[in-house]
């Protein structure tokens, strides 16, 4: 089986972040993620961490006034670097290993040039902390409007940016409502992915239900010889344990 990290964005979003941590290791995962801890207590989940042995895979940039971000919105540059430098700031002292740069709703030729500097600025940022910076293409039914459509420009970006640690966040949920073909596209796009979420489509609840076989899909990512913890960024409905039987259910062999 793969490892799994916990999108405490999603799971256990009763708790506070520090105690959330300690369920997702209670739990069995392999590691947690998160969307923004700002408002967290830096010592409780440096403690959180420390006492699960559990790495920090990510955060994200906040989300603005337009709640999707702001790196590609031309007239916010100044607040979209301030989030930039907000968020590797806190993730730095997490040792959080990413930051997901959120993009904005926002699109056209001034959007992609804004996008790319602040992604530049981005990774100046990554660079001096020993982070790396995450994309990630929302799909248009959840985020219209969003700037980064899909995993083809996603990777178009990637391939013009050119920075090493800049990379693409393959969400298989997002994939598979905008674009299907979830091994295909991660086939074509794994040169430039840094991190691999998932949930069902079409309703994102737990893997072992909707229209994905995430026992395929796990089983493909599993050969292609990626090692790094999938991110379980799905919804609860009730209990966060009550949705945990795919974790055993699962038979990416199969």
């Amino acid at each position: 089986m793969p490892a799994f990290s916990a999108n405490l964005g999603f799971l256990w979003q009763e708790h506070s972040l520090a105690k959330a941590i300690r369920a997702a290791h209670a739990a069995g995962f392999d590691a947690v993620e998160c969307h923004f801890p700002y408002q967290e207590p830096l010592t409780d989940v440096r403690q959180a961490l420390e006492s699960t042995g559990f790495s920090m895979l990510g955060l994200n940039t906040i989300r603005g006034p337009l709640k999707a971000g702001l790196a590609a919105l031309p007239d916010r540059i100044s607040e979209a670097r301030q989030a930039i430098d907000q968020a590797f700031t806190y993730g730095s002292q997490i040792g959080a290993k990413n930051v997901h740069v959120m993009a904005g709703k926002a699109s056209g030729s001034s959007a992609s040039t804004t996008y790319l500097e602040n992604l530049r600025y981005a990774s100046d940022v990554a660079s001096r902390h020993n982070m790396s910076v995450l994309i990630e293409p929302l799909n248009p039914l959840d985020m219209p409007g969003y700037f980064l459509r899909d995993t083809v420009h996603a990777c178009e970006l990637l391939q013009t940016l050119d920075c090493s640690n800049v990379r693409l966040m393959f969400d298989c949920y997002h994939v598979g409502r905008t674009e299907g073909q979830v091994i295909k596209r991660f086939n074509a796009c794994y040169s430039f992915i840094g991190h691999i979420q998932f949930a069902s489509v079409p309703d994102r609840g737990p893997p072992d239900t909707g229209e994905l076989d995430y026992n395929h899909i796990f089983g493909a990512i599993d050969r292609s010889g990626w090692k790094q913890p999938l991110g379980a960024e799905y919804t609860v409905k009730g209990s966060t344990e009550d949705t945990l039987s795919w974790m055993q259910g699962l038979d990416p062999t199969e």
